[in-house]
């Protein structure tokens, strides 16, 4: 076997191995955000997502979600939850909310293993689900156990 041959094996295992991984997490998220949704179908609208596409420390990375809504009795956010693609834990905060509210916006800091995409759903009190997926590049990786 040529050295050339030998390189294009190896390079074509190791990219079956990371598109099989891909589509697994690909996978496990969208289970975990039909869980999140009861069966409900997730439109993408209304939320708005807010943070850096380009994160130099995924040890704490701010994000803020945002849900258009009256926050009425009638018409509000029930819960927030942001999801991601490669850390360990699928789900990554949930917040509930309730008319009383006042607006539907949350903010925390949460840490990122690597570069991935982001999540947010927004729950309504009609039952309908709206989501924002946002595509996160990470400089320097958190979580990552040895």
């Amino acid at each position: 076997m040529k050295r050339r041959d030998a390189l294009a094996a190896v390079a074509g295992l190791a990219g079956s191995v990371w598109a099989r991984t891909a589509t697994a997490n690909a996978d496990e998220l969208a289970a975990v955000i039909r869980q999140f949704a009861g069966g409900a179908s997730v439109r993408e609208e209304r939320v708005e997502f807010d943070i850096s596409p380009l994160v130099e420390n995924g040890n704490t990375v701010p994000i803020t979600v945002r849900v258009q809504s009256a926050m009425s009795e009638t018409d509000h956010v029930k819960a927030i939850a942001i999801f991601n693609e490669s850390n360990p834990q699928r789900d990554v905060a949930n917040f509930f909310l309730g008319p009383r509210a006042g607006r539907a916006t949350v903010s925390t800091r949460i840490r990122l293993a690597t570069s991935q995409q982001l999540v947010a759903v927004a729950k309504m009190s009609d039952g309908s689900c709206w989501s924002k997926t946002v595509d996160v590049l990470v400089t320097l990786a958190a979580c990552v156990e040895p």
